[in-house]
């Protein structure tokens, strides 16, 4: 059964995350070659994915921390972070130099985002906690963290990449904000 448990929530980890590649790429591209902003993308997305993971494995064996409606606010956060990352574009957009960026993406930042991304997975990850115990559920949890790292190196690559990793130096000032307020538009749509 372990080796079963395993498979399933690899599948269900990439099924649900594949929209976090684009935005980890995204975070990585802005904090490139600045100290610390890796560290941060790294350490909020885990905050944010751990915060997914206990909300779901809570609300599986039955706590609840909020009222069901009203996950699609989450949403809310990215379209701020979104809104917040477009005023400082736009207020640097004369500038022939890049704009100050201290540190990079921030922490909490990136554990907000990931957080909100992963509200409608907690939707999906409740039934099959709920379903496959305790002991399942710890497969589950393990193999997404594990995955977690994965999807760090993967979205770290993507950004990286020669083509791309030009295209966002000279578009990520613009393509950030428009998919952080896509995302959060997304999420309080879908969950409407």
């Amino acid at each position: 059964m372990p080796l079963n448990v395993v498979g399933q929530a690899v599948g269900l980890f990439a099924v649900t995350n594949v929209d976090d590649l684009l935005v980890l790429a995204l975070f990585f591209a802005r904090g490139a070659g600045l100290p610390g902003a890796t560290r941060a993308v790294v350490t909020g997305q885990y905050l944010g994915f751990a915060a997914i993971l206990v909300v779901a494995v809570a609300a599986a064996f039955g706590v609840t921390f909020l009222p069901a409606g009203f996950i699609p606010y989450l949403g809310l956060l990215p379209i701020a972070l979104g809104i917040r990352a477009a005023v400082q574009a736009w207020r640097h957009r004369g500038d022939d130099a890049e704009p100050a960026r201290p540190g990079g993406p921030r922490t909490l930042e990136v554990a907000a985002v990931t957080l909100a991304n992963g509200g409608d997975n907690i939707g999906v990850y409740v039934p099959v906690f709920a379903t496959t115990g305790p002991a399942g559920t710890t497969v589950y949890a393990v193999v997404f963290l594990v995955l977690v790292a994965a999807w760090l190196a993967a979205g770290h690559h993507l950004a990286t990449r020669p083509a791309v990793a030009r295209t966002l130096a000279r578009w990520g000032h613009i393509v950030l904000p428009a998919v952080l307020i896509a995302l959060g538009l997304l999420i309080l749509i879908d969950g409407a």
